[in-house]
C-alpha cells in the first residue's frame, strides 16, 4: 500500500530539498508526487506572569509582509534536542528563558507536500537573559520586533485574521485551551 516504486531528488537548498516520488496506488497503477524535505522546526508559545503572550513582528518573503509569530527557528544544529533548540530560539530572538517548560502541541506544517514536524512549547516563568554567545541578528530578524500581547488580544487576533501564521495560531489555540481547560500535556522531553 503506497509503495515507494522510484525516487529522485529534484533540489537541495539550503533549508529545503524537492524530490519526486512514484508511489504505488491502493487502487493500481501508480501516481507521482512533490516532497518537500525539511529539518522540522520549534515554536515557543512564552507567556509572562500577566498573562500576555511574547509575539514577534518579522517579515516574510514568500507572502511579502510582516506577519505576527512565536519565537520559531529550525531544528539544524546536529544533535541537538528539540527542548534546548527551543531555549535557544527564545534566547536568540525574544533575549528571554523561562523557568518551567512544557511541550504543548506537535504539527505537521503541510503534510500534503511537505515533511515538516513542528514541536511547540509553552514557556513560563520568563525572566530577561543576554542572547546566546556567537548568535548575529542578521537579515529578517535585524527588522523583527518583540511584543507581549494579553492572550485574550491574541486570541481575538486569531480570529479576525491579524495572526496567519499557522505555528501562532495553534500556539495561542491551544495556550488559550490549556488556560481554561487544563488538558494533559506530554511531558517536555516527549520525543516526536
Amino acid at each position: 500500500m503506497y509503495e515507494v516504486l522510484a525516487s529522485e531528488q529534484v533540489y537541495a537548498g539550503r533549508v529545503i530539498s524537492l524530490r519526486t516520488d512514484t508511489v504505488a496506488m491502493p487502487g493500481g497503477g501508480s501516481s507521482v508526487r512533490e516532497v518537500v524535505t525539511h529539518p522540522g522546526a520549534v515554536g515557543v508559545l512564552a507567556l509572562d506572569d500577566d498573562g500576555a503572550v511574547v509575539m514577534l513582528q518579522q517579515y516574510r518573503h514568500a507572502v511579502g509582509e510582516h506577519l505576527w509569530e512565536l519565537p520559531a527557528g529550525l531544528r539544524d544544529a546536529d544533535g541537538e534536542p528539540p527542548l534546548e533548540t527551543a531555549k535557544r530560539e527564545l534566547a536568540e530572538e525574544a533575549q528571554l528563558a523561562a523557568d518551567r517548560w512544557q511541550l504543548l502541541t506537535t504539527s505537521l506544517s503541510t503534510p500534503g507536500f511537505c515533511d515538516e514536524l513542528v514541536g511547540l512549547y509553552l514557556a513560563e516563568g520568563l525572566h530577561p537573559v543576554e542572547r546566546p554567545e556567537g548568535f548575529v541578528v542578521e537579515h529578517e530578524e535585524a527588522d523583527m520586533t518583540v511584543e507581549r500581547v494579553p492572550l485574550g488580544t491574541a486570541l481575538q487576533m486569531v480570529l479576525d485574521g491579524t495572526v496567519r501564521n499557522a505555528l501562532a495560531v495553534i500556539g495561542i489555540l491551544a495556550a488559550v485551551a490549556h488556560r481554561d481547560r487544563s488538558p494533559q500535556l506530554r511531558p517536555v522531553d516527549t520525543a516526536y
